[in-house]
């Protein structure tokens, strides 16, 4: 397989992927008469030469682009307000969502607000908001990093101030018209970077295969997206400018984006309620806690072990061997071994325990996790993860 040649793919939205893709944008956005863009990133990303590139090939293209660049790493409830604001005052047409995790769902979430005057929360995932609804604005997701799989879903990850819970919201009408899958823009992502957003596509791919429900589609994006994770992701972390191997992870963290809307489970669950928090990075925070949460699960998922034992490491195995291989390529990655290595402390586990019984993913996972067995997790988290 290349991994350099340009591909177009229809599901589940459209996807143009290749090599200097990004370089279409402004033909893209003509042809869907999109004029008045805003680009929306986050604060991290701002000044990073993709930004510049692309809003200096729109501008040039005599596209009236602007940009927001105030999302967090974990989106905050106010900045999507103010993001709201400049796509009205600008009078914006469209949105462009480029960057991260932080900065797709950002992107997203202004969409879902923009022309509605509906409380961001109206929106969250057990809500159905059809009543007075307007027109979303087009929504053009764009990757810079192998690893959140943001780009082909209307589902954005967003941090209620108030509750200090990060909360899903979404919209089915709202979905990208676009997702532009281009390597290039992951090259120049910092080591530890490449580290914990593959991770990230990794947990979602096991955590969506071991959803213990019939989703068979589901189940081979995820396996297929674990194969090109397990044959790249080292060779990324130590061979950054192997632009095949990022294609090949680009399109894994693509597949297992995918794949989880069949479901996660209590590694998000935790996770989402720990940035919420203490505001830690989220691949990161999935690094960590994948490997207490396997073993949770371990009774409930050894009929899955093997095939992802195959896609990940490609070889059969049983628990213990898919566990000291994850463990194994944690150790590689230099990911830390407790959540209090990243300043996440004791003092607030009854609440941490609370908030992740009522994340969506953890109604998924395949194992039912208490009140208080969460309590111990997490305890013994903050102190030893693997």
């Amino acid at each position: 397989m290349n991994y350099l040649d340009n591909a177009d793919w229809s599901f589940p939205v459209p996807i143009y992927y290749g090599p200097d893709r990004v370089r279409e944008l402004p033909g893209f956005c003509k042809s869907n008469k999109l004029n008045r863009p805003l680009l929306v990133t986050d604060r991290s990303s701002a000044d990073l030469p993709f930004v510049k590139d692309v809003l200096a090939d729109l501008n040039n293209s005599n596209l009236k682009c602007g940009l927001f660049a105030e999302i967090s790493p974990n989106p905050v409830d106010k900045e999507i307000y103010e993001g709201k604001l400049v796509f009205n005052n600008g009078n914006h047409d469209s949105i462009i969502a480029i960057g991260g995790g932080s900065g797709m769902d950002g992107g997203k979430a202004i969409s879902l607000i923009a022309n509605n005057k509906l409380n961001i929360w109206d929106f969250e995932y057990e809500q159905n908001p059809n009543s007075d609804l307007k027109e979303f604005p087009p929504l053009i997701c764009i990757p810079t990093t192998a690893g959140t799989g943001a780009e082909t879903e209307s589902t954005a990850m967003v941090t209620n101030s108030e509750k200090e819970m990060k909360l899903c919201i979404w919209h089915p009408n709202q979905k990208p018209i676009a997702a532009i899958l281009d390597p290039n823009l992951t090259l120049s992502l910092p080591k530890n970077l490449t580290a914990w957003t593959g991770v990230d596509a990794l947990v979602h791919g096991i955590e969506a295969y071991c959803v213990n429900s019939l989703y068979s589609v589901a189940d081979g994006l995820a396996l297929e997206g674990l194969n090109l994770i397990g044959s790249n992701l080292l060779e990324v972390y130590k061979n950054p400018n192997n632009l095949s191997a990022r294609g090949a992870m680009l399109i894994g963290s693509c597949l297992t984006g995918v794949s989880f809307l069949k479901g996660l489970g209590l590694v998000h669950a935790i996770s989402h309620m720990v940035g919420a928090v203490y505001n830690t990075q989220h691949g990161l925070t999935n690094a960590i806690i994948l490997p207490k949460i396997l073993k949770f699960n371990e009774d409930a998922i050894q009929n899955k072990v093997n095939s992802m034992n195959f896609s990940l490491f490609k070889r059969p195995g049983d628990f213990d061997e898919f566990y000291n291989q994850i463990c194994s390529l944690l150790d590689e990655l230099n990911i830390p071994s407790s959540l209090g290595s990243i300043k996440v402390n004791d003092d607030r586990i009854n609440e941490l325990a609370n908030k992740s019984s009522k994340d969506s993913a953890a109604h998924t996972n395949p194992k039912t996790a208490t009140i208080s067995e969460l309590e111990i997790i997490i305890k013994e988290l903050i102190k030893k993860a693997r």
